[in-house]
């Protein structure tokens, strides 16, 4: 049974190539004035870093976000399928999502899930040194090390048991009829998924939308896991385009950030 840890990171496909985050900044930033001058074709206005004072001046004190449109930024996650479910109710992005439809975990690759309990991590699990049960009447789980002793596996093992009897399930239907199992497809055996199932994820939106999104997922009424995701994500985004989001204070709560001037 593989466990691995969520991730999301930025992806920025314009500038893929770039390894300078300054010039990557600079390049997004840029283009947003580009964008904005149009309005009042003053475009031959711009110098290297008139950017700052446009932006300052056009976005954050008169509150012209419009022109923020204009940059998207792409993100690549893995989560399990219940925090997918409340990404994708941010209607305004495009997903493309690992399909449990089409993958067949057999024979693709393995089943992953994602423990449920964020702070609780289970290194030897996150290492690839699956669990296994000792006793499985008991629900004893361990770990073996490199000299071959036993550890105790951190993760509740009642939650271990579940996703090992998934697991097995699911292998036990996809399997083909000939060598034992019941021939499902795919889109069959996915009903005895669980929503801890981890599923890779590639989220597209324009700069306006992931502040949005930002706003809503990374403060305390969030789920745990969104958090988990989310707040590490937003300190790329800070990095990437800190002009437009480093007001924003994950863990607090969610009306302080929709209240502030900008």
């Amino acid at each position: 049974m593989k466990i691995i840890r969520p991730y999301s990171r930025l992806l920025v496909p314009w500038a893929m190539e770039e390894r300078n985050q300054a010039l990557i900044t600079a390049r997004a930033m840029g283009f947003i004035e580009w964008c904005g001058r149009i309005s009042h074709r003053s475009e031959e206005a711009r110098t290297e870093d008139s950017w700052r004072r446009f932006i300052q001046n056009v976005v954050l004190d008169h509150g012209d976000w419009s022109i923020v449109e204009h940059v998207t930024a792409s993100v690549d996650s893995i989560t399990d399928r219940g925090i997918t479910h409340e990404s994708v109710r941010h209607r305004l992005f495009s997903y493309t999502q690992e399909s449990t439809r089409f993958v067949n975990y057999e024979k693709k690759m393995p089943l992953a899930f994602i423990y449920p309990i964020v702070g609780v991590e289970c290194v030897h699990c996150l290492r690839g040194n699956e669990p296994f049960p000792v006793n499985y009447v008991l629900d004893t789980w361990k770990h073996r090390d490199e000299s071959s002793d036993l550890i105790d596996c951190l993760y509740e093992p009642a939650w271990l048991k579940g996703r090992a009897e998934d697991e097995n399930e699911y292998k036990i239907l996809v399997t083909s009829v000939k060598q034992g199992g019941k021939g499902w497809r795919p889109q069959e055996a996915r009903s005895c998924l669980p929503n801890a199932l981890a599923s890779r994820i590639i989220t597209t939106g324009n700069l306006r939308n992931w502040r949005h999104l930002f706003i809503m997922r990374t403060t305390g009424e969030a789920h745990p896991q969104m958090r988990q995701v989310t707040i590490p994500l937003l300190n790329e985004f800070k990095e990437a385009f800190p002009l437009l989001f480093d007001d924003i204070e994950p863990n607090s709560r969610q009306i302080e950030n929709l209240r502030k001037p900008r």
